[in-house]
């Protein structure tokens, strides 16, 4: 067993930017699999690590609360917290089903899937100019373009926008790398809170308010943005300043997780050519391989719960208050789950991994995501017979985010 005091610290970024530490966490499966770190200058937190262990939590949206102490392992000022819980995933039940109520329908799969020709455009439209610049930062250059288009146009947004809403929404998820929060991505040189990356929560909404007061004053348009400002979300309908915390939840998850996807998925695939190889040659592997991708390259590492009652799990005593954190990076590598977790396997079936949540906050874009990744990787692998390394991945620092923010590559019609 590793010694607490040689152990990686989970709550340090610095630790991820080489990658999880896959083999200390399969160590604390089999030792600790439920798991007290330690954080300076704040209370620590409880690691749950097995997938059976992280399925108990999230189906217990009660004792484990989402809105309590938000879904961050850093507790938040009271402010920051107060607008974390305006967003659906820090909102526990019943508000939580009164809000996403009114989405769900536009997020069935039959809905999701009449978009399937717009995204393949997109897509197509994306890689005409790739093959144009040939050597180019995957990451911002490709991947990030489909989620950003396909989220502004859901939403309704002006088109002048997208780019700095993405980068608003990479800030929101990366926010402790001094690369992505620098103060001319929040659209200000003098704002001093892109050292927490705050600022681009603060902007997002604010933007998303001036947003909603235009289009109170237009007709409805057949989009997303109609469809929340004229619901009724339990109380009435959302106020200016709801609204605008709600926007970014649903535009960071809608950007960000995607990009992080379609990116580490590439070269999850540029590491086993072999397997690149067969979805070339056979697209109809595509949506396994999107599954096998989402579980072991999981956009987000964990998300945060706090304990609402004195309780126990796994045989460890959990006390009202604590944190209680959800790793995904863990429980996606259960070996009592998967055969072989550490092998990317495009065939892997069943795989139930827990990328998209379980339970009460189950992804409600699951079946975007999906869509954008099969299609995506259809038309990237169509397009470009020879997909090549030019330099080092480079990781987002970052103890939440567990994605890339360089991969270059030489892409070759």
């Amino acid at each position: 067993m590793t010694s607490t005091a040689t152990a990686p610290a989970l709550w340090d970024p610095d630790v991820f930017t080489s990658g999880p530490p896959h083999e200390f966490l399969g160590e604390l499966r089999r030792t600790q699999p439920v798991y007290w770190q330690d954080m300076p200058d704040e209370p620590g937190f409880w690691a749950v690590l097995t997938h059976a262990d992280l399925t108990a939590v999230a189906r217990e949206s009660v004792l484990y609360s989402a809105s309590e102490g938000g879904v961050v392992l850093e507790n938040l000022d009271p402010e920051n917290l107060e607008q974390m819980r305006g967003m659906l995933l820090a909102m526990d039940p019943p508000k939580h089903v009164a809000y996403r109520r009114p989405l769900a329908p536009s997020f069935k799969a039959r809905v999701i899937g009449s978009l399937e020709d717009r995204i393949r455009t997109i897509c197509r439209e994306i890689n005409a100019r790739a093959r144009d610049v040939g050597e180019l930062d995957f990451v911002h250059d490709v991947a990030t373009l489909l989620p950003s288009q396909v989220v502004g146009e859901l939403m309704g947004l002006p088109r002048d926008d997208w780019h700095q809403i993405q980068l608003w929404a990479e800030m929101n998820t990366s926010g402790q790398d001094p690369d992505i929060v620098g103060p001319e991505r929040a659209g200000t040189a003098d704002d001093a809170s892109h050292e927490t990356g705050g600022a681009g929560t603060a902007h997002m909404a604010m933007y998303a308010m001036q947003f909603a007061a235009q289009r109170r004053t237009e007709a409805p348009r057949d989009d997303l943005t109609s469809l929340i400002l004229a619901g009724n979300f339990g109380d009435g309908p959302m106020s200016d300043l709801e609204f605008g915390i709600f926007f970014v939840q649903l535009v960071t998850a809608g950007n960000d997780t995607t990009k992080t996807m379609l990116s580490a998925g590439l070269l999850a695939l540029l590491e086993h050519p072999e397997q690149m190889a067969e979805v070339r040659a056979d697209p109809s592997l595509l949506p396994g391989a999107v599954e096998e991708i989402l579980r072991y390259e999981n956009p987000l590492h964990y998300f945060r719960r706090t304990a609402t009652a004195d309780t126990v799990l796994h045989g460890t005593h959990i006390a009202k208050g604590d944190k209680v954190l959800m790793y995904y990076t863990s429980a996606n590598r259960d070996e009592t789950v998967f055969t072989d977790p550490h092998r990317f396997d495009i065939h892997r079936s069943p795989n139930p991994h827990l990328s998209f949540g379980i339970g009460e906050h189950f992804c409600l874009g699951a079946h975007l995501a999906r869509l954008e990744g099969k299609v995506f990787f259809e038309e990237v692998l169509s397009t470009f017979p020879t997909i090549e390394l030019t330099g080092e991945p480079i990781r987002v620092r970052s103890n939440l985010n567990n994605g890339y923010k360089k991969l270059p590559v030489r892409l070759s019609p």
